[in-house]
């Protein structure tokens, strides 16, 4: 595992999220949650726990208009999708 993810990598000061001119070496990596918002806020605060990301620096909840989502990749960019299955207590 890369060291910037061992490191507090929602941070400010976090190598894994300075902006690309200053660590040519790191790529950009966006990530989407769609699910019910009780799923959301879940992961939201699961990733927050688990130290990989500042619950406050998500943004808020956005409802998908028509239910309908379009997502345009940049050149070269590639997709992954992760389905989970969410226990909530």
């Amino acid at each position: 595992m890369p060291q910037a993810l061992l490191s507090h990598p929602g941070a400010a000061d976090s190598p894994a999220f300075c902006p690309p001119s200053t660590q040519p070496d790191r790529d950009p990596l966006k990530h989407l949650l769609i699910g019910s918002p009780r799923a959301i806020r879940q992961t939201i605060h699961l990733l927050h726990n688990l130290r990989y990301a500042e619950a406050g620096l998500w943004s808020p909840l956005i409802a998908i208009p028509n239910q309908q989502l379009i997502v345009t990749p940049n050149d070269g960019e590639m997709m992954s999708l992760l389905m989970r299955y969410i226990r909530f207590e």
